[in-house]
């Protein structure tokens, strides 16, 4: 298992970098759902909107995670279409619990570990699919990213570890 020491940070709302770092996130969460939706059923299996989530908030604690998790659903449907409007509850429900759960997890732990951000990616998405499953009433919908988003989870898991570790150094 693999265990590594990052520098992580957690600014408060009256500082300049959490909302740049948040803006920088979010357009990250604008263009790699758009690049996923070039593919049939990308944006379900690649789950492309929480990314940037993930690794704003674990790196950048849980304020950047929360601006990034509630604008990005917001932007992407407003501009876009996609999520659809029916879907934006569900959506912004697990956004707001990943983005807590990888600022707690960074700041209780303080490094990135696989095994840490496995834990953040199952813990967001057991719980988000309850609660997805108590806002639409329909279990088959609600264990969709369990069906058919595994890629999607194991790009965070993998992808989000490696751009935390390797790509944000600072």
């Amino acid at each position: 298992m693999q265990t590594t020491t990052v520098k992580l940070y957690s600014s408060g709302y009256g500082e300049a970098r959490t909302y740049l770092a948040a803006a920088l996130f979010i357009a990250g969460n604008i263009a790699l759902p758009q690049l996923c939706h070039l593919a049939r059923m990308g944006g379900p299996t690649w789950l492309p909107i929480y990314f940037f989530t993930l690794v704003g908030a674990y790196k950048y604690g849980w304020r950047v995670g929360l601006l990034t998790a509630i604008a990005s659903p917001l932007v992407n449907s407003a501009l876009f279409g996609m999520p659809a409007a029916a879907a934006l509850p569900a959506i912004m429900l697990k956004s707001v619990l990943l983005a807590g759960i990888a600022g707690w997890t960074a700041a209780r732990f303080r490094r990135a570990s696989l095994l840490l951000v496995a834990g953040v990616v199952i813990a967001y998405q057991a719980v988000g699919t309850l609660g997805e499953w108590v806002l639409l009433g329909d279990f088959r919908t609600a264990v969709q990213d369990f069906r058919i988003g595994l890629p999607g989870m194991l790009l965070q898991i993998f992808g989000g570890w490696a751009f935390i570790k390797f790509v944000i150094r600072k």
